[in-house]
């Protein structure tokens, strides 16, 4: 860090703290949109250089008013512009060797040269030849560019030559400024929006507020810097249209077509989400996509549900566009992941994986290449230009490829999103940023995504990778970053635990923190799971359940350590001052006495219950409604990501992140239970949570893993079963037969004391997937609700039962299980040490039937039927 002379100064005191103070050679830029904003900084300036006998120089040479304030003694030199680039900055040069070492400059605002010059490039080579001058005599020198006023001939050149550069805005009378660029110096705020308050800059740490700001201002659609192309082109053609047919020049009709054109170049091709665009969305809505898109082609299916969301909400009432966290997303456009894979050689290794027999092949080597892969230089251009927009704000890459969160393919969990806590240098951010881009474009090659493509056909299909990058919603704590509470809402219910449960009211999954544990459950933690219709109903049976069912640990960003990290709700407590804790986590008795008993602080008898944020506001209601009006948009039940803050008071600041068509196929549907089944004939009966569609189908086959045989297994066995269990499920004598796996906790999780750590490609084969909720040894249960597991068995129409053997309705044949023929070492020879764990029932001549039903929320497995 170069070293800090106290005596310069900016003249505000809490704007050198910003900056880190002012080092000989600073060439400062003001970014401005008015010229009032620029004197509102000179004028401290120039007062601080006298106060500090420093030699103050004016070049005065646009027609706005003076930006030195009078009674400030400075040595003014009147300029020519029109004279000519060459006289003019001979005649600026000359001032500068004359004054020697040591000088304070202003300039007048350098946009006005360009009146004269007519070119941005003249101006950029002004800059270019006096800037190192100016640093080379240690001088301090400030100049104002008018924002969205130059091409990146100008702003390029300037920035990359200055040594300061700050953007200024005023929303509300209120001036902002966020640094983009401070050489040699470093703060972990230093690129954040500061407000104004006197000499004090303040940094904005909600993530509401800085969006509302930012969006508000007018922002320069980011271009490559090469001459206008077609894309370029069609775009600039629709903004005439546009003010053509709101000035009344043009018909409607008009607008329509640009609109249809547009449309089908960067949102979407497919026609039911097509409809539903052009239901809800305008023209409007399209070329505001293009001003933050970065390269061309579509942004894909989890962008394009984000935007439709949000557009159906605010046409459908005006008190959603108050309620909704205002959004400035950015838009990598699916071409450039095309143009990624060409230039760095990759493209003919996609190109095999259209074939059904070789689409593995090569894939690992191609994922590598991509880790290593490189961007053209005006794509890092665009990548950087967008980093400076949301300076140390907290950021999350996200997957949204062409078919991702369509009717029919969610693509749930196959592709990676990647969080940028976004902290360090201008040079490290960009880094962590391209990184997370190549992390996603490799996630294209992995095996889960390329089996998921292949089991459902779509191999041939044009499946572009498109990014969604969203600044994270939340605040600052400290150095963690977190939102106040995140989830998963389905429009429809399917996990109807009591018959007070409507499920057609919806249903959340609650978390404290980032979002990442309500969608990815991966340790021994719970959410709140919340029946819309009765928020005070919970699952857990009594009050002691309820408080061991509890989320206890909370996913952040660490600023500090500018990663995502996993911290202990009462630590996270601790260090969140300004946190509104009462609407999350009570106060338990009994808790109480145990924290005053051990002597530990008293925020350990809280627990994270979220009752008075359900029962005391109005986030249920927001939340059902907001369900209601969507799933009547699509005409079918929805599944939403969102997150929440609650700035002010008990009012909700609600962020829509994802909005996809939810995979319950025919959970409408009933199928009448037999009435009466003998104890001998009953395998299995489950009531509470049964999920997918409503069925009566033969069975012939179990493999059940015996639970308290699997939790006496060390963790390599257990990894051993689950792989055994997936070689079982794709058997070729398996292929044409109806099979239910039944097992202790939940399948398919990466943490074999939660239960059967399977991928679920090793069982999208079966019929019917049974988790049987007990605590059994250091097996610790749980479900597979509103995970991505859950919402791969939904869409390859794999029953979902959760049993749970001590509640009425739930029953389990064990002796059935247990006793009967295990066909394991005879399918699969060498696995005969595993038979006391591993179990193939095979039922060709008992005539089992499946039979559910998940309205009632019912099912029963039996002899007969």
């Amino acid at each position: 860090m170069a070293q800090i002379d106290a005596r310069l100064s900016t003249g505000l005191e809490g704007l050198d703290r910003v900056l880190r103070g002012i080092i000989p050679g600073d060439n400062i830029v003001w970014q401005v949109d008015s010229i009032d904003d620029y004197t509102d900084l000179t004028g401290p300036y120039c007062r601080a250089a006298g106060d500090g006998g420093r030699r103050l120089i004016y070049f005065r040479f646009a027609k706005h008013r003076r930006v030195v304030p009078d009674g400030v003694s400075a040595q003014t030199h009147e300029l020519r512009p029109e004279d000519g680039f060459e006289h003019f900055l001979t005649q600026v040069h000359s001032v500068i060797e004359q004054a020697g070492r040591g000088a304070f400059y202003v300039f007048d605002c350098l946009s006005e040269l360009t009146v004269d010059w007519y070119s941005d490039q003249m101006l950029g080579n002004f800059f270019m030849l006096t800037c190192p001058y100016l640093f080379d005599m240690e001088t301090v020198a400030y100049f104002a560019l008018l924002r969205n006023h130059h091409s990146a001939h100008a702003t390029g050149a300037i920035a990359e030559t200055a040594q300061v550069l700050v953007d200024v805005f005023r929303h509300k009378s209120q001036l902002y400024i966020q640094p983009l660029k401070v050489q040699q110096r470093h703060s972990p705020t230093m690129y954040m929006l500061h407000r104004r308050d006197g000499e004090q800059f303040m940094p904005v740490t909600q993530s509401a507020t800085i969006a509302e700001i930012l969006t508000t201002m007018p922002w320069r659609r980011l271009v490559s810097g090469e001459g206008a192309g077609v894309w370029e082109r069609t775009f600039l053609a629709a903004e005439d249209v546009l003010k053509d047919v709101e000035s009344g020049r043009r018909g409607r009709q008009d607008g329509l077509e640009q609109f249809r054109r547009l449309a089908r170049m960067v949102l979407s091709r497919e026609l039911r989400v097509s409809e539903l665009i052009e239901r809800h969305m305008d023209l409007r809505d399209v070329l505001a996509v293009g001003r933050r898109m970065i390269g061309t082609g579509l942004i894909g299916g989890k962008a394009v549900g984000m935007l439709l969301a949000r557009a159906i909400l605010r046409n459908h009432d005006d008190r959603w566009t108050e309620r909704l966290e205002p959004h400035d997303s950015f838009y990598i456009g699916s071409d450039v992941f095309y143009s990624f894979l060409v230039r760095n050689g990759i493209w003919w290794v996609r190109q095999q994986q259209r074939n059904p027999d070789t689409f593995l092949q090569g894939a690992e080597r191609a994922r590598q290449g991509i880790l290593r892969g490189g961007f053209p230089d005006d794509i890092r251009r665009q990548f950087a230009d967008m980093l400076d927009y949301f300076g140390q704000s907290p950021i999350i890459v996200r997957s949204s490829s062409l078919l991702e969160d369509n009717f029919g393919n969610a693509f749930a969990g196959k592709y990676e999103s990647v969080f940028c806590a976004n902290q360090g240098s201008r040079d490290r951010r960009l880094e962590d940023f391209t990184s997370a881009v190549r992390t996603i474009y490799a996630s294209t090659m992995s095996e889960k995504a390329l089996r998921y493509r292949a089991q459902r056909g779509l191999l041939d299909k044009d499946e572009q990778m498109a990014l969604l990058v969203q600044r994270v919603s939340g605040s600052m704590h400290g150095d963690m970053y977190y939102p106040h509470i995140a989830g998963v809402g389905l429009s429809f219910n399917p996990y109807r635990w009591s018959e007070r449960i409507d499920p057609e009211a919806g249903l959340l999954r609650l978390v404290f923190g980032l979002g990442t544990r309500a969608v990815d459950r991966a340790d021994d933690d719970y959410t709140r799971i919340v029946a819309l219709n009765a928020p005070r109903h919970r699952p857990e049976g009594d009050t002691d359940e309820a408080r061991n069912h509890t989320q206890r640990r909370v996913d952040l960003l660490d600023l500090h350590a500018n990663q995502l990290v996993t911290r202990r709700f009462q630590d996270v407590l601790r260090e969140s001052s300004s946190l509104p804790v009462d609407l999350f986590a009570s106060e338990d008795p009994e808790l109480r006495r145990r924290a005053k008993s051990a002597g530990v602080p008293a925020e350990s008898a809280r627990i994270l219950d979220f009752d008075k944020l359900l029962n005391s506001t109005g986030f249920v209601e927001d939340m059902r409604g907001m369900l209601s009006i969507l799933e009547a948009a699509y005409d079918y039940p929805v599944d939403v990501e969102f997150t929440a803050n609650f700035f002010e008071g008990d009012k909700p600041s609600i962020n829509l992140v994802q909005c996809r068509p939810l995979q319950v196929a025919g959970s409408g549907s009933s199928v009448p239970l037999p009435p009466d089944i003998s104890e001998r004939d009953l395998v299995l009966s489950a009531a509470g949570a049964v999920i997918g569609r409503s069925r009566r189908q033969r069975i012939d086959r179990f493999i059940y893993v015996v639970p308290e045989a699997y939790a006496r297994l060390t963790q390599a066995d257990k990894y051993s079963v689950a792989r055994l269990v997936g070689r079982l499920a794709h058997l070729d004598d398996a292929q044409d037969k109806a099979v239910v796996l039944v097992g202790p906790g939940r399948w398919g999780t990466t943490t074999p004391s939660l239960g059967v750590p399977t991928s679920f490609a090793e069982i999208n084969t079966v019929a019917a997937l049974c988790e049987i909720v007990t605590a059994t040894g250091e097996v610790i249960p749980d479900v597979s609700l509103g995970t991505h597991y859950f919402n791969d068995l939904v869409e390859s129409d794999i029953l979902y039962v959760a049993l749970f053997p001590e509640r009425d309705g739930n029953a389990l044949n064990r002796d059935f299980l247990e006793t009967g023929e295990n066909r394991l070492a005879e399918l699969l020879p060498g696995a005969g040490d595993f038979s006391r764990v591993v179990r193939v029932i095979d039922t060709p001549d008992a005539g089992i039937t499946l039979n559910a039903d998940a309205m009632q929320q019912r099912a029963v497995c039996y002899r007969g039927g």
